[in-house]
């Protein structure tokens, strides 16, 4: 008996060697030489144009808006990031050499982008998306690093991490990033056009757009190359699903349509709003029409699920709770929305016949409804028309029934908006704040 408890142990000790190894192996063994201290490569090349092509780079990836705390300087991090297993604090990305990242060179910094490790070795937390940035070539990170090696050092200090026990560990991490993180520069398809190509690039990596628009599982984990919508956890948003026409899909869409709503936030009857409405106000605005049309190019290409919706009763009755919705919308939406939901151009976006009003998922629809909020600000809208919170004037029988009957008036078939998803958004808003 003990000589067989012995060879239990023995295998044991031995599938726990070879998982620790095997551990060790994905995550640090990453070949990546970043002991020396010079650049040769950068120091040829002209200076200004490194730089600025750095900084339409970081524009591109929104990098500034994560890494600016509310109310702080510029890339000195500090913001906080809520997510269901604690608060991350974003870094100091100005080259002081204490704060900052003053005394990283550029292999330092490749290696953070494309292997999520920091300066020291140490594994970074997946709230930097090293699991897209993975994709940018090593040129374009170098003029990243140039960008950034440029800015004036702020000495700000950001706050140490506040995650629960284990997921600020290092082992923790290590697992998480052997199930969701595998490094791999981007690889053009030779059966796609240089505009699709570019296009993927940007969206796959830089711009990291399905760290929104991917599901997650309960380790916030996800495949990386899915665009079939996510909720955000902890702030209440729903990302759309870029891969169905009931959604945010856009197979049907002319490019010129895609472009102008990455570049101003308003198009063929659609706006942005919410983390998007930030996306474009920070980020695509700035970017040049050959690379908005790219990125739409690809998008376009997204493959199609057609969902199934929810439809009204065959009987065409109305609920009491849609019936009263119908008198709250009267007195309180008609004015910019229209009798009948048909929205004001440029100004109030119509219902009628809004994707964004009949997702299944009705999270947008409560933040909008309940805290108010503004579309983008671009160059073509500076002053966007805003939405009133109606945090404070309506109940939650009354917010549930409005948002009912606008998912079913006007052509809308959706389902109804329920008391309890008003008192749990409000809720978690409450507790967010807290």
């Amino acid at each position: 008996m003990i000589s067989i408890l012995k060879k239990i142990l023995l295998a044991a000790l031995i599938l726990g060697t070879m998982a620790v190894g095997w551990l060790w192996h994905v995550n640090y063994n990453d070949g990546v030489n970043v002991s020396g201290t010079t650049d040769p490569v950068l120091a040829t090349v002209d200076q200004a144009a490194l730089i600025e092509r750095g900084a339409y780079l970081a524009r591109a990836g929104n990098c500034m808006t994560c890494h600016t705390a509310r109310g702080g300087e510029a890339w000195s991090g500090g913001r906080p990031i809520s997510t269901p297993f604690g608060t991350l604090f974003s870094s100091n990305l100005t080259p002081d050499p204490e704060a900052g990242i003053g005394q990283w060179n550029s292999a330092e910094f490749w290696r953070a982008l494309h292997h999520g490790r920091s300066r020291d070795g140490r594994l970074l937390y997946p709230a930097f998306p090293y699991t897209h940035t993975t994709q940018i070539v090593r040129a374009d990170s170098d003029a990243l690093y140039a960008y950034l090696q440029s800015l004036k050092p702020i000495s700000t200090a950001v706050p140490d991490h506040q995650l629960s026990w284990p997921y600020g560990t290092q082992a923790a991490l290590a697992v998480w990033r052997a199930l969701y993180f595998q490094p791999g520069t981007f690889q053009e398809n030779s059966q796609q056009g240089k505009e699709w190509n570019r296009g993927a690039y940007l969206v796959r990596g830089l711009a990291h757009c399905s760290a929104c628009h991917t599901p997650r599982d309960s380790l916030a984990g996800g495949d990386w190359q899915d665009f079939s919508g996510g909720l955000m956890p902890t702030q209440g948003w729903y990302a759309p699903s870029l891969q169905s026409p009931n959604e945010a899909g856009l197979a049907d869409w002319p490019v010129e349509e895609i472009v102008r709503l990455l570049q101003t936030g308003y198009a063929l009857n659609a706006s942005t709003s919410g983390p998007m409405a930030e996306v474009v106000s920070q980020s695509t605005q700035h970017l040049g029409t050959e690379d908005l049309t790219a990125m739409a190019i690809y998008l376009k290409s997204l493959p199609q699920k057609e969902e199934a919706q929810s439809k009204t009763s065959a009987n065409g009755r109305r609920s009491n709770s849609v019936t009263a919705g119908q008198k709250i919308y009267e007195n309180r939406c008609a004015t910019c929305h229209g009798s009948e939901g048909q929205g004001v151009p440029n100004a109030y976006p119509p219902l009628a016949g809004n994707r964004a009003v009949t997702l299944p998922h009705t999270e947008n629809l409560l933040q909008l409804v309940l805290y108010g909020g503004f579309g983008a600000s671009t160059a073509g809208h500076a002053r966007p028309f805003g939405m009133p919170p109606f945090v404070l004037e309506l109940t939650d029988p009354e917010l549930a029934a409005v948002l009912s009957y606008i998912r079913k008036s006007w052509g809308n078939q959706a389902s109804e908006v329920s008391i309890l998803d008003v008192h749990t958004m409000r809720a978690n808003s409450r507790s967010t704040l807290d």
